[in-house]
């Protein structure tokens, strides 16, 4: 079992409240993610599970017995940290073994622990070979297999792929994913990623300012997301999000308020529409607009867009036909206002 409860989880430092107050059911067997912008509080968070950080306030259950002042090592929970931290002297067999190691365990049944998490972790070629031999993947996967090898109830990644480059870090996600099934073991994984917490995640938890915004499956948060702070954080490209205009506004800005908010509930102040909402049409036969950035990504294309009246530029992302489509085209806009989100004053979700 590895079920992890927050009850009203609090931390501080002197005047400082940099989580403050999360209640949060991580449930048995699942993958956690704790994703937010930097300084949001969401590794802080997984520190005070692991035992690395006091808790100020609230309650810590690890499987429902209180964690809060039991040292690391009797919580049950193991923690994979962004630095692969390895010791450069000791093979791969040797790192992977060596908690089991301090901890007594005897040899032959360190090298059969060892040896099946390597088969899991498909290392087993590796096992004898220093840090130094190995790529950044190879490494990752090393750190992960000295956590297996403990056999925890909880898993706690701390942004461990933000040091390797972009093809091994989706290849990484596959492995994790992979592993997580496998192993069918709580998971909690910190990100400022929002693609990883998208791909990775059976639920997502995103933080802001020391609380969390909104808890969720990653198409609940996608599709309806709380507010704006969570609409703008989840997806990429950024969401479009709409101001009301004043009644003196350029014409082009009235048009697309008016076509997003014709059916939104009374006390809207901005609306949003994701980029693969908002689709072309002929020039002069529908909201008017001008390309000012073009993406042409192979099978598909984001394009960056000046609406008269807006501040900020709109995306759009669009198919191949687009690819023609170069920098100062003007282009015409046609929102799909099915998908249209209504936000009030405070930025919460109406509609």
């Amino acid at each position: 079992m590895g079920q992890v409860s927050l009850r009203g989880i609090r931390k501080s430092y002197e005047n400082t409240h940099v989580i403050q107050g999360i209640d949060l059911e991580v449930r048995d067997g699942e993958f956690m993610v704790f994703v937010g912008p930097s300084g949001c509080g969401k590794s802080t968070m997984l520190r005070m599970i692991a035992g690395l950080e006091s808790i100020t306030a609230g309650e810590l259950q690890i499987d429902g017995v209180r964690a809060n002042d039991l040292r690391p090592a009797d919580r049950g929970a193991a923690m994979v940290f962004q630095s692969y931290a390895l010791y450069p002297h000791m093979t791969v067999a040797e790192n992977m073994g060596f908690a089991l190691k301090m901890a007594g365990v005897a040899k032959a049944q360190r090298d059969e622990q060892v040896g099946r998490a390597a088969e899991v972790l498909r290392i087993t070629e590796l096992l004898q070979r220093l840090p130094k031999e190995l790529s950044g993947g190879q490494r990752q996967r090393v750190a992960i297999g000295r956590a297996i090898v403990r056999k925890p109830k909880v898993f706690l990644f701390d942004e461990p792929l933000s040091n390797l480059d972009a093809a091994l870090r989706v290849n990484m996600r596959i492995e994790l994913s992979r592993l997580h099934k496998e192993l069918g073991t709580t998971m909690i994984y910190v990100t400022h990623d929002q693609v990883e917490a998208m791909t990775m995640g059976d639920r997502i938890a995103v933080f802001n300012k020391g609380i969390v915004e909104q808890l969720g499956a990653p198409m609940d948060l996608y599709n309806r997301p709380a507010n704006e702070f969570v609409a703008g954080f989840i997806g990429a490209p950024r969401i479009n999000l709409i101001a009301r205009p004043e009644a003196a506004a350029p014409a082009p800005h009235r048009l697309l308020w008016e076509a997003l908010t014709a059916k939104a509930p009374a006390g809207v102040q901005r609306a949003g529409l994701r980029a693969e909402h908002l689709q072309l049409g002929p020039a002069g036969q529908a909201i008017p607009a001008q390309v000012v950035l073009a993406e042409h990504l192979g099978d598909v294309s984001i394009l960056h867009l000046r609406v008269d009246g807006l501040e900020e530029l709109l995306n759009a992302k669009v198919g191949t036909a687009a690819n023609h489509i170069m920098a100062g085209d003007r282009v015409g806009l046609q929102p799909d206002t099915d998908w249209a989100l209504a936000f009030d004053a405070n930025g919460r979700l109406l509609n």
